[in-house]
């Protein structure tokens, strides 16, 4: 029997307050009806990163106003809706209750069901609402607060084959902005001046890459550009602006290498599952550097495997994706009650040992 679900997704895991409408007829590719995002940069931008306190209370005061804004748009009523998807967890613990506790609100008044989302599976599962991909496939998130190789066998089944046990790359970008003096967000203040430097001027070490495996760290980086920086001013008395692309220039390309050669590694572990139709996909917002993008595009097809990228505004944090995740966790029978806990920590491969660390953006799962 043909069925046709429509849910609406919450999504407060760090700074970006949203709310979105999904809706799918079975056997049919996905349609997003409505997607409000309302961003935070504003309230944390003299602070140099994200302040979890001011994070938690712009949620709370955001909430209701996603949500009325997203059925607006989608030209709904709650009593169209299937069911209420949120995040549960992982990110900053206050901002992921306040969504929980809005979800809550919600189903207690109208009986919708409550499905809670991890927030990582919300952005593992958007190839599959943006492309209708099969499983299994390969994930890689790539962001401020996460970095991850999984496969993806079902829309509560991953294997997680490596990630960062320290800084997220989009952390590393930031970090590595604030140390320039370049504006907040990093990562594309950092690709600008690259464009304008010589990556082979300065060597960064490639971390990892002399160890097996697909784990990954980016801490180091920022510290040896720390200290490249403090010697450049000691010899010189200060930066030029071609030191500073060159510096940015440098730190990129030791990204780009070490992202390349992990996915290489993590392609090759995929392809031992013998997938019918071997895809890749990546989603994170430092997916929209021009530079990593290529070089993992490049990889993808020297393994033969498809690379996709869904559009910018569904690889950073939204409420789509979660609405998606939703949508699939209802269609395999899951549901939750008022009892739905929030979590800081929600490692989406239950059976690999957590990973190290806990990030400015976040803690790692």
């Amino acid at each position: 029997m043909v069925q046709t679900l429509t849910v609406l997704g919450l999504e407060s895991s760090c700074d970006d307050t949203a709310a979105a409408v999904v809706r799918q007829q079975s056997g049919a590719q996905a349609e997003i009806l409505s997607s409000v995002v309302h961003g935070q940069a504003e309230l944390h931008s003299a602070y140099g990163g994200v302040v979890p306190e001011i994070a938690a209370r712009a949620h709370a005061e955001k909430l209701d106003v996603c949500v009325e804004q997203a059925l607006t748009q989608a030209d709904i009523a709650l009593s169209d809706l299937d069911a209420i998807a949120v995040t549960a967890g992982p990110g900053l613990i206050g901002g992921v209750i306040s969504g929980v506790m809005c979800a809550k609100g919600l189903s207690a008044a109208t009986g919708l069901t409550l499905i809670g989302v991890n927030h990582l599976a919300g952005h593992a599962l958007t190839p599959r609402l943006t492309d209708g991909i099969a499983f299994p496939y390969l994930m890689l998130l790539v962001s401020g607060g996460h970095c991850q190789y999984l496969i993806a066998h079902g829309p509560e089944q991953f294997t997680r084959l490596g990630g960062t046990i320290d800084d997220a790359p989009g952390e590393a970008f930031d970090k590595t902005a604030r140390l320039l003096g370049l504006p907040q967000p990093g990562g594309p203040s950092v690709e600008a001046e690259a464009r304008a430097g010589d990556p082979n001027r300065f060597r960064f070490p490639r971390p990892l890459l002399d160890r097996p495996g697909c784990d990954l760290s980016f801490s180091g980086l920022k510290t040896a550009l720390m200290r490249l920086r403090d010697q450049i001013v000691a010899d010189k008395g200060g930066l030029t602006r071609q030191d500073r692309a060159d510096l940015c220039a440098g730190f990129q390309r030791s990204i780009v290498d070490t992202l390349a050669e992990k996915t290489r590694r993590a392609i090759g572990l995929y392809l031992e599952v013998s997938p019918p139709a071997p895809v890749i996909a990546v989603a994170g917002g430092v997916a929209a550097n021009t530079a990593i993008r290529s070089a993992l595009e490049t990889v993808s097809e020297e393994m033969g495997a498809r690379f996709i990228a869904p559009p910018l505004a569904l690889c950073t944090d939204n409420a789509a994706m979660i609405a998606f995740a939703g949508l699939e966790r209802y269609r395999t029978g899951a549901r939750d009650g008022l009892d739905l806990i929030a979590r800081p920590r929600w490692p989406l491969d239950q059976t690999s040992p957590s990973m190290l660390g806990g990030g400015r953006k976040g803690a790692k799962a």
